[in-house]
């Protein structure tokens, strides 16, 4: 049994080299080639699925070989270069710290032409997460259709869905967010009249409150959780769009209040302050820093919306928060002045090391997401010195960034393929704050996956681990309708 398992095998082996051409006859062409996505040049993490790609235009056939600097190499042939899983892996460990060179030939009009090499770098760094969460979320500005949360394995492109919107029809999933990437700590808003909550998820218990109160008026969104899993920090929005008639950029979107609350976990209530809940001014996107001593947030001045969008000005504020007592101290600090620089400053993320504070720039607006110009950019927290993640911006939005669980990595989305739907992308930082040229998230056929894929990427984050979630128990405790109200803390 033995021996015919050997010899079926290495009939396998050779029908599979006898599909592979051996490319003769060949022209050099003095340009890199024309691929997608775009690779070239990218660095990635030791174990991270294939870099496949497309060529852009027709090809009868393309023959990649991909050799480390180090050890090892690769061949790929085919309609597209489709790397093995395992054979891909193997080579970035092989070369973690150095480069691979990929050489690629196109077969076309029957004739074979070799373009210039180019090179992926493998990063020093680990990427010590397990893979992503986001939702995925269809055309329209309406509740609607099938948007879901989602999770992608990083190593290979195996994708599960974590819960739909057909869980409960009519309403609006969204805001799932871990603590620092781990998922046995998870919260995740459920818009919508009826059958809307929000959960709160720890050790893998599922439960659905009523963060709205009076003092608020409206359930709690946008969060963030403290590190010590005690305390999430929420914004409380009124969220609205308008649209644009006979302009390249289609909507803006806005709110006409909005104030911050941090809700304990433990007593079932709710922290509010004046400051973050003050009608002349809107906070928004709270997020506590490392050590869980401060709590940054956006906020700008109350407008008449939409008349005045033009006016949204964010700055970024940071107001001291004790654990112990669950009470904000008495200094705020403004680390970016929105109005004085006539810009918006949006969505501060603090790296979980505690030495970065990634941000969106934009010239107006609460959300980056839908401004062209929204770029990211980097301030250092023992320095305040600032500046744009030139590696990293386009011409078109970027935005709604996190980072991974050891603060070397982090994801976006972006709309810089076709300045409509956001896609994710991944990028590296160095000690000196320098982030490395992003790549997108990879598919294994990416351009049929890209281009036939109608649904966005919005509210990316690493995850740890795998996320383990009930979708029919959160669908039976939804439907009950029963939820634990949230007070307010005197």
């Amino acid at each position: 049994m033995k021996d015919i398992k050997t010899v079926l095998l290495l009939v396998v082996l050779l029908v599979a080299s006898s599909c592979k051409e051996t490319p003769t006859d060949i022209t050099n062409v003095d340009k890199l080639p024309a691929i997608f996505p775009d690779y070239i040049g990218v660095t990635v993490p030791v174990g991270i699925a294939p870099l496949n790609f497309n060529m852009r235009g027709d090809v009868e056939a393309v023959d990649v070989i991909a050799k480390g600097s180090k050890a090892g190499e690769i061949n790929a042939q085919g309609d597209w270069a489709d790397f093995d899983i395992d054979e891909w892996h193997q080579l970035t460990e092989q070369n973690k710290g150095g480069y691979i060179t990929l050489s690629v030939r196109t077969k076309e009009n029957g004739s074979w032409k070799q373009y210039r090499d180019f090179k992926i770098f493998v990063s020093r760094y680990s990427l010590d997460d397990w893979g992503l969460t986001y939702r995925r979320i269809p055309p329209g500005y309406e509740v609607g259709g099938d948007l879901g949360i989602y999770q992608r394995n990083l190593s290979n492109f195996d994708e599960f869905c974590i819960i739909r919107e057909s869980a409960v029809p009519g309403n609006c999933i969204n805001c799932h967010t871990a603590n620092r990437t781990n998922p046995k700590e998870l919260t995740m808003q459920m818009r919508g009249q009826d059958h809307g909550g929000t959960l709160i998820m720890k050790d893998g218990k599922q439960r659905w409150i009523d963060t709205k109160t009076d003092s608020t008026r409206a359930a709690g969104s946008y969060a963030y959780w403290h590190p010590d899993g005690r305390y999430v920090a929420y914004s409380a929005n009124d969220v609205r769009q308008s649209f644009f008639v006979g302009k390249h950029q289609p909507i803006e979107v806005f709110h006409n209040f909005s104030s911050i609350f941090v809700y304990d976990t433990k007593t079932n209530k709710v922290i509010l302050d004046k400051r973050l809940n003050n009608p002349e001014s809107l906070p928004i996107f709270p997020a506590f820093s490392a050590d869980g001593k401060t709590l940054y947030y956006s906020t700008s001045k109350a407008c008449i919306m939409p008349n005045d969008y033009l006016k949204v000005k964010c700055s970024i504020v940071a107001i001291p928060f004790d654990a112990k007592t669950g009470l904000f101290g008495e200094q705020t600090d403004t680390l970016l002045n929105g109005p004085q620089n006539n810009m918006s400053y949006v969505l501060a993320r603090p790296s979980y090391d505690g030495r970065w504070l990634m941000y969106s720039r934009c010239s107006r607006s609460n959300f980056p997401v839908a401004q062209p110009d929204a770029d990211l950019w980097m301030l250092d927290l023992h320095t305040r010195k600032t500046w744009a993640l030139a590696a990293v911006n386009s011409s078109t939005s970027e935005s709604y960034h996190n980072w991974s669980s050891n603060s070397r990595w982090f994801v976006f989305s972006s709309k810089r393929e076709d300045g409509m739907y956001t896609r994710l992308y991944l990028s590296c930082v160095d000690d000196k704050g320098n982030a490395t040229k992003p790549f997108l998230l990879p598919q294994r056929n990416p351009w049929k996956f890209y281009h036939d894929l109608f649904d966005a990427y919005n509210v990316p984050d690493f995850t740890k681990t795998k996320v383990h979630f009930d979708a029919q128990e959160a669908h039976n405790q939804l439907w009950d309708g029963e939820r634990e109200k949230v007070r307010v803390r005197k």
